[in-house]
């Protein structure tokens, strides 16, 4: 049955608009960003498939545009709002980083990471640049690497830290493994980049590893 011949307060339209968007599910939030299905299944139904096959909504908004295009029902206009979507959830966490303390809110900075970073196939190495106040100044991918690992140069981290006049950062890489624990690796090249920085007095206020489910912060397990 088509989604315009169901009761109208079972609609996800009508019901986001009774009851809030909270009230809705994953499946009726996505058929709401895709407004039609394909023949013979509805946007809801479609959603549907999209969660299955992509793992949770998380694996969906995470989809790039190719793996989007491979599903039936979906075509380039809505694997663009799909990414619009997303893209306007990174730009409005990153303007309650640049307003505020990003180290006084870890949750808001693992929060923009993990939509930074989530779902990339390939590890990258990030990194934050932060103010004397703490206050984002900006947000670099500076290293990409294979699925295993990423290389990273500390006399090019020192380089884009001094270009961005900053006085500390907070490091990010995601693991595609999904599995967010330090390897020896990282914490050798944590303790680099931490040396290198001190000798041009900038400070590394945090390392977070992005896998699947909560981000891993060395500064809360006390590894810096």
């Amino acid at each position: 049955m088509s989604i315009c011949n169901w009761p109208g307060p079972l609609r996800p339209r009508e019901k986001l608009r009774q009851h809030g968007a909270p009230s809705l599910t994953d499946n009726e939030l996505l058929a709401i960003c895709l407004r039609t299905g394909y023949p013979g299944v509805d946007a809801v139904g479609l959603a549907s498939e999209l969660l299955d096959h992509f793992g949770g909504l998380r694996g969906v908004l995470n989809a790039g545009p190719a793996d989007l295009l491979r599903r039936r029902g979906m075509g380039l206009a809505k694997a663009a709002q799909f990414e619009a979507v997303l893209e306007l959830a990174r730009r409005q966490l990153r303007e309650q980083l640049q307003r505020g303390d990003p180290f006084n809110r870890p949750a808001v900075t693992k929060q923009y990471l993990s939509m930074r970073l989530g779902g990339r196939r390939h590890e990258v190495f990030c990194c934050l640049f932060l103010s004397s106040q703490h206050h984002l100044l900006a947000g670099e991918d500076l290293f990409t690497g294979t699925i295993d690992g990423a290389a990273v140069y500390p006399r090019e981290v020192v380089v884009r830290a001094l270009h961005h006049n900053a006085a500390a950062v907070i490091f990010a890489h995601n693991h595609p493994s999904g599995v967010a624990e330090p390897s020896q690796a990282d914490l050798r090249i944590t303790r680099k980049l931490t040396e290198a920085l001190q000798t041009v007095d900038i400070r590394v206020l945090d390392h977070i590893i992005v896998g699947d489910g909560e981000p891993l912060s060395f500064a809360e397990q006390g590894l810096l």
